[in-house]
């Protein structure tokens, strides 16, 4: 199958499209803007500006003398990976790019060196990387390092100046508005739409320099797209065996960068080695086992990769969505029916996004209103819709399709404001299950704050289908769940710590209330009590089978439903009282940046947010416990069912002492069978998939105007 195939009809109706605009494009302003896209990589040997040897390095972007970007510090690293794009308007080649680098110090910032590139070098539409020396004139030193980044410069054909929305609004809506969806097809086809899959297993390492004396961890690039290995104990011959996913655009030429890097227990990064991969020499629909030599440096890493092809991925209109057409539906549907569950068990299922409106929206602008458009992400995929301006009551009315790698997967609809060169204004944010969505129904969901707890200003309409095999999704649920891609590391937040403490305090005292009730027991504090405890456990031990213990929790489950379904249980009640928190906190959190404070305790905040995500881990493996039997995701909870209905079957009919040497024979030949095999636990995988309190909070759709949510009725009581 050739990778274009997916996207071919949409190339087609962008020619013809492009073809009857060009009259229409010819009427428009000129000269147009340029958009020139800058990718920040790294910085080589840059000078020492502290005194622990070291220096803390950011880099400003400067046109005419105004800063348009300022980059991420990166603390202590005189070789700092930057790895950020960010896209400039520019109305004039006649003039230079500054790049300028800073040292982070905490009342100053300390002159690093500068570089500039003359626009007028550059050609369009070509990508090029530049490797800037960096100097000082004031200063003594010869040597200040480089900065390595890569310049871009492409015509902004179809995004024009605000001055002159005025005149753009008086011509005739036919010809804006085609202009427009000729501009997004354009766009949507060469910058979103992912037509392959690049499957990255990475194995091992050998003979890494250094290994043996600090920790090991990978970074892999390819394009914008970023994962970072777990990080291993020392060892000059670390073991991974993890597995990422990386969006494989043909029309592209990225490279696969793979970076090994050492972080010693000072926290200090240092890079050890680098590799490239190029991913359009490697054959399709195969897996090649590469031994890739590190440059300049010893070593070597052993990975997998296969590159497949990926349908499913498209953006159309409301008169074209793939599950309106009766023959497409039907062919989409065999392809997830029973008899197909064992071929291509990663291809799960299947969904369709309406995009329709949202009404009321929060004014971003200073004129009243906003800029809306919607990014929609599920896991690591991700599609935008166009912008409509100077609206608060936007109707977008777009269809888009993604393939569902895991039924537990979670679709989050984002709202923001335009900006013009600034990045956006966040407006509001919906979190939907995929369990969750009741096909074919047009629904409204209250957009939600940033955090996903409390509600935002305005609402969203969405139409959602979702098909999928559940044999594909029940074997899904109990393998590895997806890494996400790489993000910005978490700040500390006292909100969050706090409520994480009293997640980590309610489970316990669960807990030590069921030790003290037992003690109570022995010590005969209540005569009856305690009878009826010892018959019990009497009883118990003297006919109890092993088959017996799934059957009790068999038995919990069927419980708990009952409740569950005569309504005598409310799940998500405890946990929005939990999120309920005094808004107070949040202004405090504020407060706190506003006084530098993080900057001036760096590293005791990384200890904060290490028992910060310590404490949210114990927290959210308890609760995902609890709600596994609550069946707070019913096909989860099934799904549970099933398997110990099983394990109590088999337990009953095979001696036990059989089933742990069916167990200990395969745990011991798995490496003799399959060298590669990713080493998992399918229970944790398992409840990876059950939301916890927190997350059931985000998830839940909220009624708008509603007098019992826990912020109205926190303002009541006030």
């Amino acid at each position: 199958m050739d990778l274009d195939s997916s996207v071919s009809s949409q190339i087609f109706d962008d020619q013809m499209a492009l073809e009857e605009a060009n009259d229409c494009l010819s009427d428009l302003p000129s000269p147009f803007a340029y958009l020139l896209t800058i990718h920040l990589k790294e910085g080589r040997n840059l000078v020492i500006r502290d005194r622990c040897g070291t220096s803390d390095p950011y880099v400003k972007f400067k046109l005419n003398g105004k800063t348009l970007y300022k980059s991420k510090v990166v603390y202590k690293n005189l070789n700092p990976v930057w790895d950020e794009t960010v896209v400039l308007p520019v109305q004039t080649l006649h003039q230079k790019l500054w790049i300028k680098v800073y040292d982070r110090d905490l009342t100053s910032s300390d002159f690093m060196g500068s570089a500039f590139v003359a626009l007028t070098e550059l050609e369009l539409n070509r990508t090029t990387e530049q490797v800037l020396k960096l100097e000082d004139p004031n200063s003594l030193e010869d040597d200040m390092g480089v900065i390595v980044l890569n310049l871009s410069l492409a015509v902004k054909q179809g995004d024009f100046k605000r001055n002159r929305w005025s005149s753009r609004k008086k011509r005739t809506s036919s010809k804006s508005s085609f202009i427009r969806s000729v501009r997004l097809s354009d766009s949507l086809r060469k910058n979103q739409l992912w037509n392959g899959l690049v499957t990255i297993t990475l194995l091992e390492g050998k003979n890494i320099p250094g290994g043996g004396l600090a920790e090991i961890f990978i970074l892999l690039k390819l394009g914008d797209q970023r994962y970072k290995s777990k990080t291993l104990c020392k060892s000059a011959n670390p073991q991974w065996r993890e597995q990422f996913d990386f969006h494989y655009f043909s029309d592209r030429k990225d490279m696969l960068d793979i970076e090994v890097w050492r972080k010693d227990n000072k926290k200090h990064e240092e890079l050890l080695g680098t590799c490239q991969v190029d991913i359009t020499a490697l054959p399709m629909k195969r897996t090649n086992c590469l031994e890739l030599p590190l440059e300049k440096y010893p070593g070597s890493l052993l990975m997998l990769i296969a590159v497949s092809p990926c349908t499913g991925v498209s953006i159309s209109d409301l008169c074209v969505c793939p599950l309106g057409d009766p023959s497409e539906r039907q062919q989409i549907s065999q392809r997830y029916c029973i008899k197909n569950s064992f071929r291509d068990i990663k291809d799960v299922g299947f969904l369709q996004v309406k995009v329709l409106k949202a009404v009321d929206l929060l004014a971003a602008d200073f004129a009243g209103k906003s800029d809306p458009f919607c990014v929609l992400e599920l896991g690591n995929d991700s599609l935008q819709t166009h912008t409509v301006y100077k609206n608060l009551n936007p109707e977008w009315n777009k269809v888009f399709t993604f393939p569902i790698k895991d039924i537990h997967d979670v679709l989050e609809v984002t709202v923001f404001d335009e900006d013009g060169d600034k990045p956006p204004d966040f407006l509001g944010k919906v979190a939907i299950p995929l369990l969750s969505i009741r096909n074919g129904k047009q629904s409204c969901y209250t957009l939600k704050n940033k955090d996903l707890e409390r509600a935002s200003k305005g609402v969203i309409y969405l139409e959602l289908d979702v098909l999928f095999n559940p044999i594909k999704a029940s074997i899904r649920t109990f393998r590895p769940r997806e890494k996400r891609f790489t993000e910005e590391n978490r700040k500390f937040s006292k909100k969050i710590l706090s409520r994480n403490v009293d997640r980590v305090k309610k489970i316990t005292m669960a807990i030590w209330n069921t030790i003290q009730f037992l003690r109570s027991c022995f010590l005969w504090e209540s005569t009856v009590k305690s009878v009826i405890a010892f018959v019990v456990f009497v009883v118990t031990v003297w006919s109890v089978e092993l088959y017996m213990v799934p059957l009790a929790l068999l038995v919990l489950f069927a419980y708990n439903f009952s409740l569950v379904t005569t309504g005598k249980v409310n799940n998500t009640q405890d946990a929005q009282e939990l999120m309920g928190l005094d808004e107070d906190e949040d202004e405090d959190d504020k407060e706190s940046e506003k006084k530098g404070l993080i900057d001036r305790i760096h590293m005791v905040q990384e200890i904060i947010i290490a028992v910060q995500g310590i404490l949210e881990e114990i927290a959210s493996f308890g609760e995902r416990i609890k709600n596994t039997f609550n069946w707070t995701v019913p096909f989860l909870s099934v799904l549970a069912c099933l398997v110990l209905a099983a394990a109590t079957v088999v337990l009953y009919f095979i001696p036990l002492r059989y089933i742990v040497l069916i167990w200990g024979i395969n745990k011991f030949t798995k490496k003799l069978r399959n060298p590669y095999a990713i080493d998992n636990n399918e229970l944790l995988d398992f409840l990876s998939r059950v939301p916890s309190d927190v997350q059931k909070v985000q998830r839940a759709e909220l009624k708008p105007y509603s007098s019992s949510s826990p912020i109205r009725r926190k303002r009541s009581a006030l």
